[in-house]
């Protein structure tokens, strides 16, 4: 019998095409929705108005860092300014300043531009991944309510638009293309590391050790073509994100930050200590990791690509030392592959928005000033906090029980078995850890 895969039976160009031009122009509403969004900054002012950017919810990091970068000044990021961010990113600002002509507000608008185009190919990528018969499945990309609100924020979309790129590559079974792009996603945000964890662990458990090969030189080298030029040309430059990224404390939305905020009994008061900082967070992630690791080998059935990159990027987030808003960009489209159930995922919406709007409240209150009664103090913001950690949990602990329970998992009807893994899709284990008394079967591998 034949099984369905990525791409069933012969289509027409106009079939093939079918649902990616209305998920393309959602996707193009949802960045026209995010630049709106952004109105009292971007035409009212409120961008150099104090704690307006704030009580108007429309704060970017993309157009004070037009100063703060020293971009208006023309320096090159890097080479004659140290920035706090991946080579990727620093490539964008670099383009865009070109074209800004030292208008910071035109810098911004480039930048959303760029964004926007990596959003709309961010979705037709995840619509592709998910298949035909459920491409709907990435509107929640594209026009989900935390995205709309958090799209603009930082440069995330280009970042997210690279690895849901490499992620299908993958799926496509062309290995080397998904070692640059997923390369070129880590040169832009670090989160997509993540994802080679997990392709390493499904390579230990399917034994496909030649496509993972690949994938990991194609992605080596390309790191380094795109870093060792910069890194040649001015290290001090090129380093000061792993260096920022190393010295900075606990920061906003992260568990961390609640931990050294609050009062604790003396038996937890290490949490708080920002000296033990870094050897906790880095500790916390390991735990989690050698949680998803043993799970991975463990389960009865093979567990999906995405579920495995979903529950590493989850642990990276939640034990971070930050937790910014636009990170739920990130997560958005690994979720959706990951547990396409709708309920959980607008409860997880649900508090990424109320975390959304909570933390530009509470800084209104840490600016202080006369408009300090515009903010929410400790209690309601760490309240939201937690909501959106213990959201994230329970996805976490919904993909974990899908996997343990392979016949809820919704994407697996059908006869499917992962029609985004790639060499994975309908491989038998070569490597298991049998933890339980009794393994449920294997589907068999067809060619």
């Amino acid at each position: 019998m034949t099984t369905r895969s990525l791409h069933p039976g012969p289509l027409s160009k106009i079939e093939k095409a079918g649902p990616y031009l209305p998920l393309g122009l959602i996707a193009g509403l949802g960045a026209v929705l995010a630049y709106l969004w952004k109105w009292p900054c971007r035409f009212g002012g409120v961008w150099n108005a104090g704690v307006g950017q704030f009580t108007h919810y429309c704060y970017t990091d993309i157009y004070p860092l037009f100063w703060a970068e020293r971009l208006n000044e023309g320096k090159i990021p890097y080479l004659d300014h140290p920035v706090e961010y991946p080579v990727g990113i620093g490539a964008i600002m670099e383009f865009a300043r070109r074209l800004a002509g030292g208008d910071g507000v035109r810098f911004y608008d480039i930048t959303v531009v760029l964004m926007g185009i990596a959003l709309v190919a961010g979705v037709l990528l995840l619509g592709a991944l998910a298949g035909r018969d459920r491409w709907h499945d990435a509107l929640w990309y594209a026009i989900g309510p935390a995205v709309i609100l958090c799209a603009f924020i930082n440069w995330d979309l280009a970042a997210g638009a690279l690895a849901l790129g490499g992620l299908l590559a993958w799926a496509r079974r062309r290995q080397y293309l998904a070692g640059v792009l997923l390369a070129l996603a880590v040169a832009t945000k670090f989160y997509p590391l993540m994802f080679f964890g997990a392709l390493f662990l499904l390579t230990l458990r399917t034994g496909r050790w030649r496509p993972f090969l690949q994938t990991a030189g194609a992605a080596a080298v390309t790191w380094l073509a795109v870093n060792v030029p910069v890194m040649l040309a001015n290290f001090d430059g090129w380093k000061r994100f792993y260096e920022f990224s190393r010295e900075r404390g606990a920061d906003w939305g992260s568990v961390w930050f609640f931990f050294q905020r609050v009062d604790r009994p003396k038996w937890l008061a290490f949490l708080g200590d920002p000296e033990l900082l870094n050897g906790m967070a880095m500790a916390a992630v390991a735990v989690l990791l050698l949680g998803v690791a043993v799970l991975t080998l463990a389960a009865p059935r093979r567990p999906r690509l995405a579920q495995v990159c979903f529950l590493a990027l989850a642990a990276f987030m939640i034990t971070n030392k930050v937790w910014s808003p636009q990170f739920v960009l990130w997560l958005v489209p690994i979720a959706v592959l990951a547990r396409p159930r709708p309920l959980p995922l607008l409860i997880w919406q649900l508090a990424e928005c109320w975390y959304f709007f909570a933390i530009w409240r509470y800084l209104v209150t840490q600016v202080g000033g006369p408009e300090a009664y515009l903010g929410i103090g400790d209690g309601p913001y760490f309240l939201a906090l937690w909501a959106r950690a213990l959201t994230v949990i329970m996805l976490m602990v919904l993909v974990v029980r899908d996997i343990l329970r392979p016949e809820d998992d919704v994407t697996r009807t059908g006869g499917v078995d992962d029609r985004s893994g790639g060499v994975f899709d309908r491989a038998p284990d070569r490597f298991a850890l049998r933890i339980r008394p009794r393994a449920a079967a294997q589907p068999a591998e067809t060619t």
